[in-house]
């Protein structure tokens, strides 16, 4: 049994690495500021007597004693991190250098969730680990893209350096339950939307592609990248390779859903990337990592979670406007 903690642990996939954690036997100690985690996420976990929760932000100190961690905490959602763009890049660079110094102290393994998005708006296609990337440092995304980008260069220095067990994840586009229903995300946003009968919204023509990793299979790779063998050196993309352009997503949630939304379209939102599709070849290669839930199957699944997060008297009457970023 080991002692884990998950910062992050009460988001969209936190609470579901907890939860498969638990299930393997381990004790999870959740740590979440709430900016974007939900209690409801977790609030099934709360009976089992290896799961401890703590508030706390990243980008303080914390002194506790465990075995391995995941480093997931930051909004990931653009109209979230977008939010507060200083406290997002201090998330990112000030929270990895704290989760690095307790790693270090511990000598624990240590696992950060980076993301496509340190690809920009790629030139190449599909997006290898050993491409640098095409990001606009001036721009509103900045603030995730190269907080995470920081954070990468910091752990790789810390694995020269100090020689500390790091992996590093480049997370794609992943969905599925516990999403926030108001991240802006282009699955929650397209879902909600049809839910409720309004207008889908897409941004441009809709022929922007993206790739979508079902969250039980990204989980798995987390989980398998962290426990394989060895050191690692460098960052391993964990997505689903199957492209998929946003118009055909709205179509596709329209006829699940039986909605009679209409699609409309907007103007494309400052640096918001044509392509979005990673070569897995490293990580079928190093733990032997590919999804297996089919879009329509993950969909399904979103879907319900949705259908009834929204029927609960709780749920806000309308949405409040925003926009469906990948």
């Amino acid at each position: 049994m080991k002692r884990i903690l998950v910062t992050g642990g009460a988001g969209f996939i936190g609470s579901h690495l907890c939860r498969k954690l638990l299930h393997g036997g381990d004790e999870v100690l959740c740590l979440d500021n709430y900016f974007t985690g939900n209690r409801g996420n977790i609030a099934q976990l709360l009976t089992n007597p290896g799961f401890e929760v703590v508030r706390h932000d990243i980008t303080f100190p914390l002194y506790v004693e465990v075995d391995e961690i995941y480093n997931l905490a930051c909004p990931a959602s653009p109209i979230h991190y977008q939010h507060d763009p200083v406290q997002t890049t201090k998330t990112s660079v000030i929270g990895a250098i704290n989760m690095l110094g307790l790693a270090k102290r511990l000598r624990a393994r240590i696992l950060q969730s980076s993301t496509s998005e340190v690809y920009g708006d790629p030139d190449i296609h599909p997006q290898r680990e050993d491409y640098r990337g095409l990001v606009n440092i001036n721009g509103p995304r900045a603030c995730y893209d190269e907080g995470k980008r920081c954070a990468e260069t910091l752990f790789y220095d810390y694995q020269r350096q100090h020689g500390l067990q790091v992996r590093v994840a480049r997370i794609f586009n992943t969905y599925g339950p516990h999403m926030h229903p108001q991240d802006g995300r282009v699955v929650s946003n397209f879902i909600v939307q049809a839910l409720r009968n309004e207008p889908i919204t897409i941004y441009g023509n809709g022929s922007q592609t993206r790739s979508f990793c079902y969250v039980d299979d990204l989980v798995e790779g987390l989980v398998r990248l962290m426990n394989v063998d060895g050191e690692v050196r460098g960052p391993v993309n964990l997505g689903n390779p199957n492209e998929i352009s946003i118009l055909q997503l709205a179509e596709m949630v329209i006829a699940l859903t039986g909605s009679h939304s209409e699609i409309v379209q907007r103007p494309l939102p400052q640096d918001d990337p044509r392509q979005r599709c990673p070569d897995i070849e490293r990580a079928n290669e190093l733990i032997h990592w590919q999804p297996r839930v089919a879009l329509k199957d993950g969909l399904e699944r979103t879907i319900a979670y949705f259908d009834n997060l929204l029927a609960k008297p709780e749920a806000p009457v309308r949405l409040i406007e925003r926009r469906a970023i990948a």
